[in-house]
């Protein structure tokens, strides 16, 4: 193996045209967001009756509650936030943590590949790598479509910079690393890429579920600390223009301690079939 970090450029390529396509899902999706805005303000959308999005609808826009959806920063926060986002973001997530090590074991691989002179920390670093850099592509995907939408609408530049976009992209990108990290945890210590997969959507699923339910019902409102959507707020970080520093660096922890169980968990492992 001397080619400069083969394991991840083969995660890379064997998922090419997967990546290609959530890629340009990711680009389509935000120009309809950053389309309509820009054509409808956000406050005729959602003033049916002479009423505002119900409170609510809060976790839509990717508030802690400051923000309105009915307003660019809830509007544009709610494309960075829609299920159709976070169904991208997991499918990285998923396919490339699932393929990270519980693959291998499951098809029986896993002994193929350590056979060859490679270590189990360079195993999971180069995995790991390939997974950031596809959920880093992704999400530079979304934040640079919607970056020129703002640029190009006048209307839409009034109220949000693009100081303020690039801060909401810097939180997508803690997002995804908070996932990544358990995911690779999984996948670490799992035996069936379904153990990924499932664990992955769960936290993608239960955590907005949580987030919803906290920010829609007063006694369930503790319960937004354990969703990373609490701390996962652009449009928070779009009406401010500024990155939120103390969220991120929740997210960017939970990863870390994510990839850290992950190199013990895969160190101790058996990791015959």
């Amino acid at each position: 193996m001397t080619e400069r970090l083969p394991l991840l450029r083969l995660a890379l390529h064997r998922r090419r045209r997967m990546l290609v396509a959530l890629l340009v899902g990711m680009v389509a999706f935000e120009t309809l967001i950053v389309v309509v805005a820009d054509t409808i303000p956000p406050g005729q959308l959602f003033s049916g009756g002479g009423k505002g999005p119900p409170s609510a609808y809060r976790a839509f826009s990717g508030s802690g509650g400051d923000v309105s959806l009915a307003s660019y920063p809830g509007l544009l926060g709610a494309g960075l936030v829609h299920p159709f986002w976070i169904a991208l973001q997991l499918t990285v997530i998923g396919s490339l943590a699932a393929a990270a090590v519980a693959a291998d074991v499951e098809s029986g691989t896993i002994e193929l590949v350590m056979v060859r002179p490679v270590t189990r920390a360079r195993l999971l670093a180069e995995r790991a790598g390939a997974l950031l850099l596809a959920s880093t592509a992704l999400t530079a995907a979304g934040t640079l479509t919607v970056a020129v939408g703002v640029a190009l609408s006048p209307s839409i530049h009034a109220d949000v910079g693009l100081g303020g976009v690039f801060a909401a992209g810097a939180m997508g990108l803690g997002f995804a690393f908070s996932l990544t990290g358990p995911a690779l945890a999984v996948s670490a210590a799992g035996r069936r890429r379904s153990q990924v997969l499932g664990a992955v959507t769960a936290m993608g699923a239960v955590g907005f579920a949580l987030n919803f339910l906290a920010l829609a019902w007063e006694p369930a409102a503790p319960l937004r600390y354990a969703s990373p959507f609490h701390y996962y707020a652009p449009g928070d970080a779009l009406a401010q223009g500024t990155i939120l520093w103390a969220p991120l660096a929740v997210l960017v922890g939970v990863g870390a301690v994510g990839l850290l169980a992950a190199h013990v968990l895969l160190r101790r492992r058996d990791l015959a079939p």
